[in-house]
């Protein structure tokens, strides 16, 4: 009778966040000594409401939760609700404070880049706050700032999974944030950002530093990482001559990292934004359709292209040294695809080199992050409510946003 009363003593303990592991209950940890962080409470069927958006939690069940969807191929959201996967013993629930817009969310919701699943919650730039944890999570504890890129699990044990390249995985077991089967659970669809809240394996969600400046730290999980690869793959270094091809939300991270790396920047676009990167730290301005885009063989060792329309990819090409290498990060719909005259690319010679790269692995995305909150590079963002959702998009669609979008969930009513 002793024993159970003290089981019962300390199975009590759920109400305040602290569950018997050694029943196999996956645990959730509150911060007693920071209750401000979690804001809960307990109703008499044992179910938690964790922080302010109050997400209701009861150990094992799914986890419910809200956004906005996009319901057919046209730029239209409305309000959904739906679950998430139960909290397992690695995983941490996010609580979302913002989620920014990606140009490819466009391009997921039209189905330009594959088949898209409906109802779709877009948004794969997240930045929240821990608000649960499992039993056996080490990484964070409640009350942390962790972001969300653009994958939320993988097989962890084939060769680009070990090298920590996890978009890559051979096995195609990577599981993508959202429209993406997750075949850790029982090949269900995700759903991403425009959402109040996110459950992931602990080892795909980053660390943000509470001196981070949270509003802006979104669009570095798409933004940031896709450009801050293949900089750091290229090794562009102090005193070179780069490029950056197409200056909005991703082109303008790319210019910000490489002005950090003492490197000298041209930006070209088809837009005048020659103030703006100016501003950033680009010594030239170019706009493509100027007599002065000609002029610039044989001139950068290194060119990163994040253009996501139709475009002559060889016209960049001919602007690197010999020996200088181009990448290409932006990713257009099908239908729109960037030309590539095979004949231009083999009489060029010079072994200038072309790669496409495709957002960072976690341990990189990890190194990013905090490259750019210690040099504070962020991006320019525009917060908006996620009522603004239709007109956002057709500004990202007009090339008028101010670089990056960003949705304030506490909009989310």
């Amino acid at each position: 009778m002793q024993q159970r009363r003290a089981f019962l003593k300390t199975g009590a303990k759920v109400a305040g966040g602290v569950a018997l592991a050694s029943m196999g209950i996956s645990t959730l940890f509150a911060d007693s000594n920071n209750s401000h962080r979690v804001n809960a409470g307990q109703d008499t069927q044992g179910v938690t409401l964790l922080g302010d958006s109050k997400i209701p939690f009861k150990n094992g069940d799914r986890i419910p939760a809200r956004g906005y969807a996009a319901f057919g191929k046209e730029w239209k959201f409305k309000p959904y609700t739906f679950t998430r996967h139960p909290l397992g013993e690695n995983d941490v629930l996010i609580e979302i404070l913002y989620a920014g817009i990606c140009h490819s969310d466009l391009h997921a919701v039209r189905g330009d880049h594959g088949s898209p699943i409906y109802p779709m919650v877009p948004g794969h730039e997240i930045m929240g706050k821990v608000v649960a944890v499992g039993s056996k999570v080490r990484k964070f504890k409640v009350g942390d700032y962790a972001g969300v890129g653009c994958m939320v699990n993988s097989c962890g044990e084939c060769e680009a999974c070990r090298a920590s390249k996890e978009q890559y995985c051979t096995n195609a077991k990577t599981v993508f944030t959202y429209n993406s089967k997750d075949v850790f659970h029982n090949d269900e669809n995700t759903y991403g950002g425009y959402s109040n809240n996110i459950v992931l394996s602990e080892k795909f969600a980053i660390k943000v530093p509470k001196n981070a400046q949270i509003e802006k730290v979104a669009p570095l999980l798409c933004a940031g990482i896709t450009t801050y690869s293949p900089i750091m793959f290229s090794k562009v270094a102090k005193g070179q001559k780069v490029a950056v091809a197409g200056v909005g939300g991703l082109g303008h991270m790319a210019l910000q990292y490489m002005v950090a790396l003492g490197a000298e920047v041209t930006c070209f676009d088809i837009i005048d934004k020659e103030e703006a990167c100016k501003a950033l730290g680009a010594k030239e301005f170019v706009n493509v359709k100027s007599t002065r885009f000609s002029e610039f063989a044989n001139t950068f060792d290194f060119i990163i292209s994040t253009i996501p329309y139709e475009y002559d990819i060889n016209a960049y090409r001919a602007m690197l040294k010999f020996g200088g290498e181009m990448a290409i990060v932006g990713l257009p719909s099908h239908a729109d695809s960037p030309k590539l005259d095979s004949q231009s690319l083999i009489w060029q010679f010079q072994n200038k080199k072309l790669y496409s790269s495709l957002i960072g692995g976690i341990k990189e995305t990890q190194e990013m992050l905090d490259f750019s909150v210690k040099h504070g590079i962020y991006p320019k963002v525009e917060i908006i409510k996620i009522t603004e959702l239709d007109s956002a998009y057709q500004r990202v669609a007009q090339g008028k946003a101010d670089f990056r979008f960003v949705i304030d969930m506490k909009s989310l009513a």
